[in-house]
């Protein structure tokens, strides 16, 4: 068999494995073989934004691909050479623009010219990252790295009604190693809830919650509403400004959550990681992985182990010269070290 082959197996995780496996053949010129696509979720297979990830990354790198219809478990991707240029992607549901974004964002980063590219869908959806995580989180760690990106909301879009759009500039830009092992001092932290067509209650109630349990004053709170045509839909966002690093946690709402439980699952995450003493919380800490491996090092504490950073390292692995060690770190949460392999 030739070496260029990467086979996985999807079963290892989500939807998570296949966007990291794409991101991956297309920098390294790797032919992608991915079975069990998502084997374990309700709904097995390609979704439509997986869907729209795949075709995406095919046409940033020309890419021959079998398998790329919704519901297939079962996906060949061989890449061509990567391309910048000026994208346009739709997903035609509340399928996650996010999700699309970070699938190709590692290849975007090194081809040969910048790049524009406009995604439209769901921004805020509730197992995805929202795009203000992206922009508050996530890009200006990517930034300190040496990568160059803007984004931009331009609309927003929930779930079930989508409509939303981003829009990113990215210029080609080489990757530098990170160290993330402390947060720094507490420089500030605030809530916001936005709401599209809802009565305002909703959102006050959010934040009255976030309010009584952080013990954040009351200027710190602020409900944000929307166009009723972005709507029906509402997020609550938390944001914890550190030294070091931002972090976001989110709530979204759904019509059979009361607007109390949607602010404690908010404050539940970040309550977790605050009292955790780690660096970067688990959406962060997964999605760091990726750039520190093609960085060619770097390293960060977080709470723990979660499911996504355990598949994820096992994609990285397979696809780079790398390897990601894992030890308990000095004040009992998870230290995760990315070193190159002749380490």
């Amino acid at each position: 068999m030739k070496q260029d082959v990467i086979e996985l197996d999807g079963a290892i995780g989500g939807g998570q494995v296949l966007r990291s496996a794409l991101s991956l053949s297309m920098l390294t010129g790797k032919t992608l073989r991915i079975h069990n696509i998502r084997a374990r979720r309700a709904r097995p297979g390609l979704l439509r934004q997986h869907l729209t990830a795949v075709l995406a990354a095919a046409q940033v790198c020309a890419a021959r691909v079998s398998g790329a219809e919704l519901g297939s478990r079962e996906l060949t991707f061989e890449p061509g050479p990567i391309r910048g240029g000026d994208y346009r992607f739709a997903i035609g549901t509340a399928g996650s623009c996010t999700l699309v974004l970070q699938t190709l964002l590692p290849a975007l980063l090194q081809a040969p010219e910048p790049s524009r590219v406009s995604i439209s869908g769901g921004t805020h959806n509730p197992l995805a990252p929202p795009v203000d995580f992206l922009q508050q989180a996530w890009l200006p760690q990517l930034r300190r790295m040496g990568g160059q990106v803007e984004l931009q909301l331009l609309r927003h879009g929930f779930v079930p009604a989508g409509g939303g759009e981003l829009e990113a500039f990215i210029q080609p830009s080489t990757l530098q190693p990170l160290h993330l092992e402390q947060r720094g001092e507490l420089l500030g932290r605030r809530a916001w809830a936005l709401s599209a067509g809802l009565p305002e209650h909703v959102a006050e109630r959010e934040l009255r919650r976030v309010g009584t349990r952080l013990d954040l004053p009351r200027e710190h709170l602020s409900p944000v509403r929307l166009d009723e045509q972005c709507g029906p839909g509402n997020v609550l966002l938390l944001e914890f400004v550190f030294e070091h690093l931002t972090e976001l946690f989110s709530g979204f709402g759904q019509s059979s959550l009361r607007a109390e439980s949607v602010a404690d699952r908010a404050i539940d995450q970040a309550r977790d990681w605050l009292e955790s003493g780690a660096a970067v919380a688990e959406h962060l800490a997964d999605q760091l992985l990726l750039p520190m491996a093609l960085a060619g090092g770097g390293s960060f504490t977080t709470p723990r182990m979660s499911e996504h950073l355990q598949s994820n390292i096992r994609v990285i692995e397979a696809f780079l010269p790398v390897r990601v060690d894992c030890s308990t770190s000095a004040h009992g949460g998870l230290r995760v070290e990315v070193l190159p392999l002749h380490h």
